[in-house]
């Protein structure tokens, strides 16, 4: 490579191709800067040109007029590795009558054109199928495949067939456009399978040296909402975090920077473009990050440990300010080629600092620009310009950058490639295909997560793994880690399909709606190997014995394909500043068993025969493998048995196996009757709504028993009950007023404060005033906190604080205290209500975890 290069810097004797695009301007002719997460834009105008080679002197071709007639739409433009085809986004011309509504114009498809032919055409030919969705973002895979992001979200619209819902696309956390996911087919348009499956946009792939697909991902579950790198295999397995969680703030005076648009240099470091979600003029810096040794900008790998950055460098010497609404004096970026011929250029999209009069110019004038000196940048006059980006060749050796494509004031040159061929990466088979998968997984889609030891935080062990996994020392009731929940997203329709306004949420709307899918036991050395559900964005939780969390809420989704088994270390520490997704960010804290064959005493020997390295979650899923994997079988119950313990070594009368089971309620389950009764399947789901399922605890009848199972009778010779609405309703049984007990109203009827809530749900998450019994009414207290300027006394309500907390169970210990042993309300609640209670409140207490159930007007 790099042959036949002119001596002229900016030349490169390959062909480059560009975007030339009007600027976004309002109905006023303001220039509307584009918002990094929003991706169903259209202005258009834009059209996809080619010049011969990169010089000012080339002749610029209009390469797709022919199909836009200048009233379309081009973006995303990627080149093939032998350099002799480009892939780009296209969107057809739109209604200039605007008889159309947005959702009915013609969507964003993946074209190809081919250079020595000048052929162009669509990459799915069936108009049908290519209006299924928006495709965007295309990049050519080493198999001849084209990986894109899209809206199709094919397999996640399966998975809702198999739920009982309708298929829809699914919109992003914030609700505000469908989400893009990253998709692969064939370069002929078939076979396309979704492979990623985020709640928001996974976009930008690009595939690099090992054959891995890395991509800007926007995390936005709960508090996230950041742009960050992720890396995976071409078919979505091995997903995980590359670069950035914890690096946003690096931006000019801490600024708040996203990471977009990545490209690997040929030293393996990626070049990405960082910028605040909006506000910069649709611009920012280019950084070069050095990913194969850190994982944020001051946080080494396994293998550098000691090391602290930053990891991030400019790729320029051009002085890029990242700062929202303010001017940059070095100009600032929008797009990015690094020329891989060994000379480290940069071919660029580039607008200088631009200048103009704060007072506009007379009508028919063009604005003055002026340049942004430190004089200029001092006049309370001027104002910043609007950009006017263009093509520009950035050489390091002499730090020059030269023009090759003149800025054009209204209109943005952007997203240039160059043809100059790269080295084919190798090609990754997808999981299914590759030897090591397991065909009946795949048959079942289902994979399988494999954790370590959720004692291990970060590759240091928060407690004494070996003792915990040795009964002689540790009995199960003495182990703080008892259960693994796995908890999957909930896919949001747009509002033509379901009007959801945040009361369908409750009283937050930052965990969305969750399903639960399953549950496993934790072994003793903090072990856990269990199915889940491939092709959905997952979470998962540790639990202790009563099943409340105990681990922060799972805030980044994961993900599995069919037959894949997921590995991973164990847990992270919360507001660590450390980055954890990565498989080579810490060491394992557990070794497993010590010596093959040995057994602890107190243990069962047949179990633990271990081969060194195995932890016991691994031994036990080869043994039960062996017949019927039933240890890695997940359970609609939380469900325990102490496989592990010889009860008469350790001097137990009884073992340790407990069930906090769906059939032991007596009001309506969460889930079906099959998942309850049969073995577990992928599609099954626990779905929680507060009105059918947690309100009904309230009133169910509780008798009270003695000792023989009979009922106990009151005074007056009728069978005694607990039942909540005894003592928890503003009437006595004589139908008088009173102030329920607790200050806790938990009878039927709406809120007066939220009427698409019922009163008992906004009684226990929501704060309340304080209430007293006065001349036969119920109203609120008042108590004096001061007086006013006339001296009249001045009269404040008392604030009640909530029974529970949407944080969790364990938050809500107001609440679960009043039902332990020898507490006021022992044995009221039965283990599965508690155990109930407890997950409803663990994924977010929300009113609502199925869209379709939420009443539309």
């Amino acid at each position: 490579m790099g042959s036949g290069q002119d001596a002229d810097p900016v030349v490169i004797d390959f062909p480059i191709a560009y975007i030339r695009a009007p600027l976004a301007v309002d109905n006023q002719g303001e220039f509307q800067p584009s918002d990094a997460r929003e991706l169903i834009t259209f202005n258009f105008g834009a059209d996809l040109f080619v010049r011969d080679r990169a010089s000012p002197s080339a002749l610029a071709v209009n390469v797709t007029e022919r199909e836009t007639n200048g009233l379309g739409a081009v973006r995303d433009v990627e080149i093939s590795y032998d350099g002799t085809r480009l892939l780009f986004a296209l969107r057809s011309p739109v209604d200039l009558n605007l008889a159309l509504d947005d959702e009915d114009q013609p969507t964003w498809n993946i074209w190809e054109y081919e250079i020595a032919t000048d052929t162009l055409r669509r990459v799915i030919a069936s108009d049908l199928s290519a209006e299924i969705g928006h495709d965007l973002a295309p990049h050519y895979l080493p198999d001849g495949r084209i990986i894109f992001s899209s809206t199709r979200q094919l397999r996640s619209n399966a998975v809702l067939l198999d739920e009982g819902k309708p298929q829809f696309a699914a919109q992003d956390e914030d609700q505000n456009e469908d989400a893009f996911v990253l998709h692969v087919m064939n370069d002929d348009g078939t076979n396309i399978e979704q492979v990623s499956y985020n709640q928001s946009h996974d976009i930008d792939a690009t595939v690099i040296s090992s054959g891995q697909v890395v991509f800007s991902r926007w995390d936005n579950a709960a508090a996230n909402n950041a742009i960050n790198l992720y890396r995976m295999n071409p078919d979505g397995s091995n997903l995980e975090l590359l670069y950035g969680q914890h690096s946003h703030a690096t931006g000019t005076n801490g600024q708040v920077i996203q990471f977009l648009k990545p490209r690997e240099l040929e030293d393996g470091r990626m070049m990405t473009l960082v910028r605040p979600f909006t506000d910069t003029d649709d611009g920012g810096d280019i950084v070069i990050i050095d990913t194969p040794v850190y994982i944020e900008n001051t946080q080494a790998n396994l293998d550098n440990v000691g090391l602290t950055g930053p990891a991030q460098t400019t790729a320029t010497v051009n002085s890029v300010v990242t700062e929202v609404n303010q001017p940059s004096p070095g100009g600032r970026y929008q797009s990015m080629y690094p020329v891989q011929d060994g000379t480290g250029r940069i071919l660029l999209s580039w607008s200088q600092c631009r200048l103009t009069d704060i007072t506009p110019p007379p009508v028919g004038e063009l604005p003055v620009i002026y340049p942004c000196t430190d004089e200029n940048l001092a006049d309370t006059s001027l104002q910043e310009a609007d950009p006017a980006y263009g093509i520009w060749m950035y050489d390091p050796r002499d730090q020059t950058q030269l023009p090759v494509v003149p800025p054009e004031d209204g209109f943005s040159y952007t997203e240039v490639v160059s043809a100059d061929p790269r080295t084919l990466p190798p090609v990754i088979l997808d999981s299914e295909n590759r030897f090591d998968a397991d065909p009946d997984l795949v048959a079942e889609g289902a994979g399988v997560i494999n954790i370590r030891s959720v004692y291990d935080f970060d590759g240091g062990a928060v407690a004494n793994i070996a003792a915990l996994a040795d009964p002689a020392q540790t009995l199960a009731t003495d182990r703080p880690a008892r259960f693994l929940r796995i908890v999957k997203a909930v896919s949001l329709p747009n509002d033509d399909i379901v009007d959801l306004d945040n009361t369908a949420f409750g009283r937050s709307r930052a965990q969305g709606m969750k399903e639960i899918v399953g549950y496993a036991p934790v072994e003793p050395d903090g072990s856990v190997m269990v199915k889940v559900p491939a092709n959905v964005a997952f979470g998962v939780s540790v639990l202790d014995e009563d099943g409340h969390r105990i681990t922060s809420r799972h805030q980044n989704w994961m993900q599995v394909r069919p037959g894949q088994v997921l590995e991973c270390n164990g847990c992270h520490v919360p507001q660590s500043g450390l980055s954890h997704g990565r498989s080579d960010a810490f060491p394992s804290a557990w070794a497993g068993a010590p010596v093959a064959g040995v057994s602890y005493p107190n243990t069962r020997a047949e179990w633990f025969v271990g081969e060194v390295g195995e932890t016991m979650a691994e031994i036990r899923a080869r043994i039960t493998c062996a017949t019927d994997c039933a240890s890695i079988e997940p359970s609609m119950d939380l469900e325990y048995e102490d496989v592990w313990t010889d009860e008469v070594a350790a001097g137990r009368t009884a073992d340790a196996s407990f069930s906090y089971a769906y059939a032991d309620l007596t009001t309506t389950p969460p889930t079906s009757l099959n998942c309850i009764t049969q073995p577990w399947a992928s599609n099954c789901r626990i779905v929680i709504n507060y009105e059918t399922h947690i309100h009904p605890l309230w009133s169910a009848a509780r008798p009270v028993l003695d000792d023989m199972g009979n009922p106990v009778l009151d005074g007056a010779g009728m069978p005694m009950s607990n039942d909540c609405t005894n003592c928890h309703t503003p009437l006595d049984d004589q139908n008088m007023p009173r102030v329920p007990a607790g200050q806790l109203d938990l009878a039927d009827g709406l809120s007066p404060d939220e009427p698409d809530h019922f009163n008992s749900y906004r009684e226990l998450l929501f704060p309340d005033n304080e209430q007293e019994l006065n001349m036969g009414a119920v109203q609120d207290r008042l108590v004096e906190a001061g007086f006013d300027d006339d001296g009249n006394p001045i009269l404040v309500t008392v604030n009640v604080n909530p029974s529970m907390n949407v944080a969790g169970a364990n938050a809500s210990s107001r609440f679960f205290s009043r039902f332990e042993a020898g507490q006021s309300h022992d044995g009221y609640l039965s283990d599965a209500e508690k155990r109930l209670l407890a997950e409803w409140l663990d994924v977010g207490a929300q009113y609502y975890n199925n869209p379709f159930d939420v009443p539309q007007n």
